[in-house]
């Protein structure tokens, strides 16, 4: 699934689950940055890729460096370092991590119906197991959609409630002014419902 899909689940999961928004982004964190993986896109597109279609890194890379048990049990360690509440965090960014190992392996397959992309759970120190869905939709379905759709929802109600949402985890300023602005929107929309809450 889209990088945008892991932070809006990831960010749900760390609302309900933290009490600090030092330790919930945190753990949003953990759930999207399996995809640093797939950075070498930018190496093949400075090496001409997008002109000659050659691409290295990242297929050779991406799915394999950062998908897998290494990487989520040091991931989950950087973070419980970092956190106020380290063990919660811990647990919790191995959670989101395996989130986004679950949503990758339902929704992440190529155009074609073979191009199914695996799991390789021990990567990289081994390909060994490799998980695949035979039923895997691809990347652009209508499956991913109304699951970001669903999942934008439930984050823009989250963020009405509790005064922060996904945007705080690449930058709070920008947060306090969008979630300002769902709030007042909130109240127009349903004043009998904000003078309640």
């Amino acid at each position: 699934m889209s990088p945008i899909t892991h932070l809006l689940a990831s960010w749900i999961v760390a609302a309900k689950t933290t009490d600090n928004l030092r330790d919930r982004r945190l753990v949003t964190l953990a759930g999207v940055a399996p995809d640093l993986d797939g950075l070498g896109i930018l190496a093949d597109y400075a090496n001409g890729a997008y002109t000659s279609g050659k691409f290295h890194y990242y297929p050779e890379y991406h799915h394999m460096l950062a998908h897998g048990l290494p990487a989520a049990i040091i991931l989950s360690l950087f973070m419980a370092v970092l956190a106020r509440r380290h063990w919660r965090v811990f647990w919790l960014s191995f959670l989101t991590f395996h989130l986004h190992l679950l949503c990758d392996l339902a929704g992440s397959r190529g155009p074609d119906k073979n191009d199914l992309w695996p799991i390789y759970y021990f990567s990289p120190l081994t390909r060994h197991p490799m998980w695949t869905w035979k039923h895997q939709w691809p990347l652009a379905s209508w499956q991913n959609w109304v699951i970001t759709m669903a999942l934008l929802g439930w984050a823009l109600w989250l963020a009405v409630r509790i005064g922060d949402s996904f945007v705080g985890v690449i930058n709070r300023r920008f947060d306090r002014i969008f979630v300002g602005v769902l709030q007042k929107w909130h109240r127009q929309l349903w004043p009998r419902a904000s003078s309640e809450s």
